[in-house]
């Protein structure tokens, strides 16, 4: 198979029981708990998300990791970037990614994004409840948290970047001070025998990565396309819905949304863009979501093929390709098939990053 680009999906580990959620959200909660209760809130609206081949399945299970793997490899993705939770030592839903990593099964590549934002019940109705608070007690959290994941660097399906383990922060804007935490995190790399670091910064809205210590920005979430598509419901509509017809106010056109998808900053070398195959957090956030309405596997097929004409001028080792997400059931946000739409997401993906030859098309690039 040969591959475009070198596509890395966003992996959410939250489909197991942990006594946290037990706590917050009552016994067994997890991620299917809100996912499987979802339902239409405006006509036509796709609710509830239904998985198919994989089921409602339990992170604990070696059998469901090594599943994930085979499907997202046969259909050309190259690797997980599994969710990475630590609160000033304090780990979360860390079981899934180190079963992974000590029994090496899948052997699937990986990397991490560390997750690194408050947990509220915001997404839940309560948006004034502080579940657990991301804290940055300085260089000694630092250096504990990079030596917990120094036998991740090292694995052999660790991916990398010039030989450099990938590694994500999914808020760059909240450290308080990044080129100090970066460059200590480099020290220690060298220190501990690795080439150094490929530290990518994620965020909505363009930036410049490298004046924050960072090597590479990556886009992740609809949300800058949504300001920008400007297709919001006039005020009076706005309150019409809200208070008559009970419907979310954040609803957006896919079809419509999709040149606002499209980063033109990904045409530069450290900058990677992010494919959103889908997206409907009510079942999270209910009349407070945003729904991008209306996907289908065809209008993902074209938002792929302009997001690829952005990279395949680089080298490929540098042509990554961020998914969000693999398994966000709970945002809409998925590529493991479900009722509706079955594998089609995944042989749109495959068709069009992996066994197609590049085109005169496919090599255009976009005028920034």
């Amino acid at each position: 198979m040969t591959k475009l680009c070198r596509a890395i999906a966003f992996y959410l580990p939250q489909y197991h029981p942990i006594p946290e959620n037990d706590v917050w959200w009552g016994k067994g909660f997890t991620e299917w708990t809100i996912t499987a209760k979802a339902k239409p809130i405006f006509p036509g609206h796709y609710q509830p998300h239904v998985p198919a081949d994989l089921g409602f399945y339990d992170l604990r299970m070696p059998e469901t990791r090594i599943a994930q793997a085979e499907m997202a490899r046969e259909y050309g993705i190259e690797g997980f970037c599994y969710y990475h939770y630590w609160f000033g030592g304090k780990r979360l839903l860390e079981r899934p990614f180190n079963e992974v990593l000590k029994s090496g099964k899948p052997d699937f590549p990986f990397c991490l994004c560390w997750a690194n934002e408050t947990w509220s019940g915001k997404w839940h109705g309560c948006p004034d409840k502080i579940l657990i608070e991301q804290t940055y007690p300085g260089k000694e959290d630092e250096e504990r948290q990079f030596y917990s994941l120094l036998p991740a660097f090292n694995d052999h399906r660790y991916m990398n970047v010039d030989g450099k383990p990938i590694f994500l922060f999914y808020r760059p804007n909240m450290l308080p001070d990044s080129n100090r935490l970066t460059d200590h995190w480099r020290d220690l790399a060298s220190k501990n025998g690795l080439k150094g670091l490929y530290l990518i910064g994620t965020g909505n809205e363009p930036w410049r990565p490298e004046l924050h210590g960072f090597d590479a920005a990556a886009t992740q979430k609809p949300f800058h396309a949504a300001a920008m598509g400007q297709m919001r419901f006039t005020r009076k509509l706005r309150r019409v819905h809200r208070r008559l017809l009970k419907y979310p106010t954040e609803i957006y056109s896919y079809r419509k949304i999709l040149p606002h998808l499209l980063m033109p900053e990904a045409v530069k070398g450290n900058v990677h863009p992010c494919v959103i195959p889908n997206w409907d957090n009510t079942p999270r956030s209910g009349l407070n979501g945003l729904v991008l309405h209306g996907s289908t596997p065809e209008l993902f097929r074209t938002h792929l093929q302009g997001t690829l004409k952005q990279i395949l001028h680089k080298p490929i080792e540098y042509r990554l390709l961020f998914i969000k997400s693999w398994n966000e059931w709970a945002e809409g946000n998925h590529m493991e098939p479900d009722l509706r739409f079955g594998k089609s997401y995944l042989e749109v993906f495959r068709d069009e990053a992996c066994t197609r030859q590049i085109s005169e098309s496919h090599q255009e690039i976009p005028h920034i």
